[in-house]
């Protein structure tokens, strides 16, 4: 039996689009909407009646509170552009889905976003708890409120969450360890570049860098870890001549960990004499650190695989709500290891949904 997903696969567009041309809820090309309705129409597709009734007699509000990107800051793109990929598909289940962003470096709009969200009424709410005070004063809301919530990319403990979707923070930086060690041998110094914002608040950062540490000490391989803090990653002169100035004063440093989605700034920032000589290990595969990996400035990027996390966190919600179905406890992600030679098979989710997306609306 054919499917909305063979339909959209055989349309070239996203679920969600065929989705809107069955319900002619607008928001699709005229040129799209013709074409998927004679794919509809050669193939006889009827929509499911109990798929129909299920929306109508359910309505579910799931609200969802990441953090916000731009050109500078495009991590927290993937997990949204999953999230918009399960929106699409969970509507037929009375499912509704929006979302609210806030500044990850701002603990005051983290909260600001929240109040806003809660006024919507949500029947569940996923979130990305970056700041531990902050985030309790959310629960303890959402508690009062019997209003279940789940945690997204970052794993807090000590809370009553339904599930947290992400990757093990820990062995990330574990493996990120590993990585070096096998790369640089013993007796070595590896820099650790953080920014300071994230070290303070940002749980996941602090816990890669937590594993990256334990794995020498764990394995009884002696590096020497130095450790060089950045007041945030806007300024590129200023990163530049920090970490330039900090490399030419220990030159026995022989790699470089970046716990964040911002190596490639690191990469960038460093002089090609002393970048020749490093190995350079970060997360994440942006477009900008893609770039760097592929140019060798890079060594390893780990990825976590963020569009799978938003879209997954979607659907487990929404099979909570509509199927009362108990989600474990903790879902982790793969901890993916890239090189440049394999990075272009990464998160092709991703990319095709985008493509099938601007398809739609041309």
């Amino acid at each position: 039996m054919i499917t909305i997903k063979d339909i959209a696969k055989e349309a070239q567009v996203s679920e969600g689009t065929v989705d809107r041309v069955l319900h002619d809820r607008g928001g699709v090309s005229q040129k799209t909407k013709e074409k998927v309705e004679k794919i509809l129409e050669k193939h006889n597709f009827k929509v499911n009646p109990v798929a129909r009734a299920l929306a109508m007699k359910n309505k579910f509000k799931i609200l969802t509170l990441t953090p916000n990107f731009d050109t500078n800051n495009v991590f927290w793109k993937s997990p949204y552009l999953g999230i918009l990929k399960a929106k699409d598909e969970v509507e037929n289940y009375g499912v509704d889905v929006e979302n609210y962003f806030f500044n990850q470096f701002d603990p005051s709009s983290y909260l600001e976003q929240f109040n806003i969200l809660i006024k919507s009424d949500p029947t569940a709410v996923i979130i990305v708890p970056t700041f531990m005070t902050e985030t309790k004063q959310i629960v303890n809301q959402l508690e009062q409120l019997n209003i279940p919530y789940l945690f997204l990319n970052i794993d807090l403990d000590g809370f009553n969450n339904i599930s947290f979707i992400g990757q093990d923070s820990y062995m990330g930086g574990y493996v990120a360890g590993k990585l070096m060690h096998l790369s640089l041998g013993k007796n070595t110094s590896t820099l650790v570049v953080h920014a300071r914002l994230n070290l303070t608040n940002y749980h996941a950062i602090s816990r890669r860098i937590e594993g990256f540490n334990d794995y020498f000490i764990k394995n009884n391989i002696k590096n020497k870890v130095l450790t060089l803090s950045i007041d945030g990653f806007n300024n590129d002169a200023s990163i530049e001549k920090k970490i330039n100035s900090f490399l030419e004063e220990h030159q026995e440093i022989k790699g470089v960990f970046v716990p964040s989605s911002r190596v490639a700034t690191i990469a960038n920032a460093i002089n090609s004499n002393y970048l020749a000589k490093l190995q350079i290990i970060g997360f994440d595969n942006t477009k900008q650190n893609i770039e760097s990996l592929a140019t060798d400035q890079v060594a390893f990027l780990i990825s976590q695989k963020p569009f799978e996390q938003g879209y997954e966190s979607i659907h487990l919600m929404s099979d909570f709500l509509v199927k009362n179905k108990i989600p474990k406890n903790k879902i982790y992600s793969p901890i993916d290891i890239l090189t440049k030679e394999n990075a272009i098979f990464n998160e092709r989710n991703e990319t095709d949904f985008e493509s099938f997306e601007q398809l739609s609306y041309e």
